[in-house]
């Protein structure tokens, strides 16, 4: 059995939810056996509903580009396992990921078969996958001796595994209505959990939220006896504008430019992320960087936003060819975002429209039969999410065709009730659970009609996809 079929062994939460098994006293007593690795390198933690994988991949990239070898932990991964983690993105040489899955395993198997009191684990509750992975983080990070590391909240803030790093920086990013069966059913009760990663006497930088939600967060700074900051406070002017590349006309860029009164003049970054939260997400993690490490530079600031870069993030990419046609020739783009929830989807659809709509700047194309000018989708989701509020933003996105699918196990999906909700808001659609044959249903219709495809609803339908087409191309 290798490392991952041993991962797969221990309760996932992220491929089967359960109440009632987040705690800390795990992650303490493992911290204690390892011998407290997440205190290696000092660090910046990162939570929020949306956008704190995008947040931490800036702050990764502006730290590299500050010569500090930096250790990057986020999920969920696309492809592969080790995208978790990395060096700013970056894999570890193999033998660091061998040496630590190693050690990782021999030790818990010991603690979980001891009889001594200083090396068992707590009774109560089993050992979780998410737990073993982020102490395989730390392991890492520490083997491969980083100057810091940046660790995204996996769900939530006070009982997540990552909450026993004691931060440079607390980062908590918008707050949304998500995972309420777990978190709570308001956004106050959900700031709580999220407000759980202010550590004693550190600082934390908080998004722009509303009123009820920023009492939480000062409230409990208080107790903290910590200094909070938030986003719209510090925020003197922002904009933003699209770039289409000259040579590749599947290259767009965001240029994006803001001020405020911690930075001594204006920073300005032409980023390959994309969107209005996009150009929020650069600032908070600007923001950040300049509170917990004033040294680094505001050039070597924008460097970083502009070498930020994550999959399915809408992530543009040529069409890929159907198995009909024989050549990849064409100019027609396919986009790939991990969008699921409905106010991150209501981002995807405004960047799109910004992009690709009737007075979007992406040129119709440069051949003669060149004119994406209709445009397509592909959805899936997660069953937990809000289908119906989905179903009403997509309604008014003015998609020509859509194509329904499932998510092959790795995340319980229940494409039949998105279809009836679809039904009820005035959507037409096919429905085709097989996600390999909706894909290529997708993928030729949109070539046939010359139109941009959006693939979005979910990280498990974007892993879903790029397996297919990588299979494809090994084929």
């Amino acid at each position: 059995m290798n490392f991952q079929q041993w991962l797969d062994t221990f309760l996932n939460f992220e491929k089967l939810p359960q109440k009632n098994i987040f705690w800390l006293d795990m992650m303490a007593h493992l911290a204690k056996i390892f011998g407290n690795p997440e205190n290696f390198a000092p660090c910046v933690h990162v939570a929020g509903s949306k956008g704190k994988g995008s947040v931490s991949r800036m702050i990764s990239s502006i730290l590299s580009e500050a010569d500090f070898k930096t250790g990057l932990y986020t999920s969920p991964h696309i492809l592969d396992f080790h995208e978790r983690v990395t060096q700013n993105g970056i894999f570890f040489p193999e033998e660091i990921y061998e040496k630590c899955a190693d050690e990782l395993r021999a030790k818990i198997e010991s603690a979980l078969n001891s009889d001594n009191a200083d090396s068992t684990l707590p009774e109560g509750r089993s050992i979780t996958w998410f737990e073993i992975v982020t102490m395989y983080a730390f392991l890492c990070f520490r083997e491969a001796n980083v100057d810091a590391s940046v660790f995204e909240v996996g769900l939530g803030g006070r009982l997540d595994a990552t909450n026993i790093v004691l931060p440079k920086i607390s980062v908590i990013n918008t707050i949304e209505l998500e995972h309420t069966e777990f978190l709570g059913d308001t956004l106050e009760k959900i700031a709580a959990e999220k407000a759980g990663i202010i550590k004693e006497s550190t600082p934390v930088l908080c998004a722009a939220c509303p009123d009820s939600v920023r009492e939480v967060f000062q409230k409990k700074a208080s107790e903290m006896n910590s200094q909070i900051f938030f986003a719209d406070d510090l925020l003197e002017s922002q904009n933003f504008y699209y770039e289409q590349g000259a040579e590749n006309p599947c290259e767009f860029f965001m240029v994006t430019e803001f001020s405020s009164k911690i930075f001594s003049r204006p920073i300005k970054a032409k980023m390959r992320l994309l969107g209005e939260v996009q150009a929020k997400n650069a600032f908070l993690a600007a923001a950040a960087v300049r509170i917990a490490f004033p040294k680094i530079t505001e050039s070597q600031i924008e460097r970083g936003l502009e070498k930020a870069g994550l999959r399915a993030r809408f992530e543009i990419m040529p069409l890929p060819k159907s198995a009909s046609r024989e050549e990849n020739e064409s100019r027609q783009f396919f986009i790939l975002d991990g969008a699921h929830t409905a106010e991150s989807i209501r981002g995807t659809l405004d960047t799109f429209d910004s992009i690709f709509g009737e007075k979007g700047i992406a040129k119709k194309g440069t051949g003669k039969n060149s004119n994406p000018i209709s445009a397509h989708l592909l959805f899936a989701c997660a069953a937990d999410k809000d289908i119906e509020r989905i179903a009403s933003l997509l309604k008014n996105a003015h998609f020509k065709k859509i194509t329904l699918t499932s998510l092959n196990g790795a995340k319980k999906s229940d494409p039949k009730k998105c279809a009836e909700a679809f039904e009820r808001h005035g959507l037409a659609f096919t429905l085709e659970e097989d996600i390999e044959k909706a894909l290529e249903r997708a993928l030729a219709s949109a070539e046939k009609e010359n139109a941009v495809l959006l693939a979005t609803g979910s990280f498990y339908l974007a892993a879903e996809i790029l397996e297919t087409l990588n299979r494809r191309k090994s084929g």
